[in-house]
């Protein structure tokens, strides 16, 4: 008992002199401070807490003389230098169509049909500073009159030409010294990036929302032509109806797309909206400006993307690439020693992951263009070269040949040889535009290609024209529909 109690003695003794010590040795001003937050609740030491003051980051403004900015100052100047950039060259576009109905059996046999006005509206942006303006070729497309609205001024505009593989048309409005819009690069675009839309939504002029891309090379299956070309811009930019044609600009004011479509279970933007890449935009407008028709170039190949399926299937390394489904014997491809089952994954410089990217690719060429092509075989990695053709075939300049009838209302062209194989039609004749008389009220629909007329092949438009205008009794038109599907019209005059 007596060792216990001398422990605790000498514990206690020891306590004491090291308190004493603590409180000689600290500085005196910290002994007056009192110890204010003892008895505060930890909740409400949490609330009032403040956070340390953190300087901003600034950027030296590009205005000289003027004060430093933050970022978020510096991303709505490029917002607003944009918008003064590219709204400028975007205009509002108004078009007319006229339409004939009937309401009786006898107005269908003697021609008195009356009419009724269609009047719709859409966006499109000024290209050149002489009046070439770019759209939608939906937006024009059927248009009996069409006109251009730009900063109060209405200008009556000339369809120059149209490609509904892209959906994109020019028209050319007189004027000079036009604010035309600075043309950007969209192979340069970054996912994440911030874009403007620029268009007239709603018939409201002049109207800019931003958003991000979300991503690139999208295809949404929305193109009804004959070899659609599909790598849309996706974007979060709210774009509603009239904003089709209208301008995807970067923050540097530069046209980087055209807004055509979005996705929506309403008619209404919700969330996603599409625009065609500038850099297929610029091929098609120049070849339009001068050609008058699009000069598209054809690998001679049917591709596919790769999906989990056939990626396991083949047992691939990797899923990115498109496959070869059919070829076109003769064609370019089939030239350079590609077969059905090689993987393209290669197209110059340009990696191709997906159908859209290829096409993309093939886009920015012409007929006649040497392409160099990396593709797999099995487990070999092969590279050969293509030159590019036309949809005849060849290497010449495209110029399309109409044939019009005014005794039957139409105009007519023959279907290229591309075409033909890929349709595997051996001849036939495309009614390619549809006006008032014979051929409208037989109800065929504009697109369709006419293959035979009572077991005759027709390989001509002459031919055809010819034989509806002397054909007497039971008639079978027999064909392929715009959408690729075989049927037949069946009349008795």
């Amino acid at each position: 008992m007596k060792k216990v109690l001398i422990i605790i003695f000498t514990g206690y003794v020891a306590g004491l002199l090291g308190a004493a010590t603590f409180f000689y040795l600290i500085k005196p001003e910290l002994l007056a401070e009192k110890d204010t937050k003892a008895d505060v609740p930890q909740e409400i030491l949490i609330s009032n807490y403040v956070e340390p003051e953190v300087e901003p980051e600034v950027i030296e403004s590009a205005t000289p003389g003027s004060p430093p900015m933050s970022r978020l100052d510096v991303l709505s100047e490029s917002f607003t230098d944009a918008s003064r950039l590219s709204t400028s060259s975007v205009v509002y576009i108004k078009t007319v169509m006229e339409r004939e109905y009937s309401n009786t059996f006898l107005e269908w046999f003697f021609g008195e049909r009356p009419s009724q006005s269609f009047i719709s509206t859409g966006s499109g942006v000024i290209y050149t500073s002489d009046g070439y303006v770019v759209t939608n070729n939906h937006v024009i497309q059927n248009a009996d009159a069409i006109e251009v609205i730009h900063e109060k001024r209405t200008y009556k505009a000339e369809l120059v030409g149209s490609d509904p593989s892209t959906d994109l048309a020019i028209l050319k409005i007189e004027g000079e010294d036009l604010p035309n819009i600075k043309i950007g690069r969209s192979r340069d675009l970054e996912v994440g990036e911030w874009v403007l839309a620029v268009g007239n939504p709603f018939n409201l002029t002049s109207t800019v929302t931003a958003g991000i891309v979300s991503a690139k090379g999208r295809q949404i299956n929305i193109l009804r032509a004959n070899f659609p070309i599909e790598s849309f811009i996706q974007t979060d930019a709210a774009i509603n109806p009239g904003n089709s044609g209208g301008a995807l600009v970067n923050t540097k004011g530069e046209l980087v797309g055209i807004n055509t479509a979005i996705l929506s279970k309403t008619g209404s933007y919700a969330g996603y909206g599409f625009a065609v890449p500038v850099d297929i935009v610029s091929k098609i407008v120049e070849d339009l400006i001068k050609y008058k028709e699009v000069q598209k170039a054809f690998v001679g190949a049917e591709v596919s993307d790769i999906d989990q399926q056939l990626g396991e299937e083949l047992e691939l390394d990797n899923w990115n690439g498109v496959i070869i489904k059919n070829l076109q014997k003769g064609g370019a491809a089939d030239k350079g020693g590609l077969r059905e089952g090689d993987i393209i994954v290669r197209l110059n410089d340009q990696d191709v992951r997906s159908k859209g990217e290829y096409e993309e690719v093939i886009s920015y060429h012409s007929p006649g263009d040497r392409m160099d092509v990396n593709y797999k075989r099995g487990s070999r990695t092969l590279k050969t070269h293509i030159t590019l053709t036309n949809v005849r075939g060849t290497t010449e300049i495209i110029t399309r040949e109409i044939y019009t009838s005014r005794r039957l209302g139409a105009d007519f062209e023959v279907v290229p040889k591309v075409e033909r194989d890929l349709l595997k039609v051996d001849h036939g004749v495309r009614i390619t535009k549809i006006r008032s008389g014979f051929i409208k009220r037989l109800s065929i629909e504009e697109g369709f290609i006419v293959t035979h007329i009572n077991k005759v092949p027709i390989k001509d438009a002459e031919s055809l024209v010819d034989i509806l205008v002397k054909i007497r009794g039971r008639v079978y038109v027999e064909g392929v529909s715009k959408d690729g599907v075989r049927g037949y019209y069946s009349y008795f005059f």
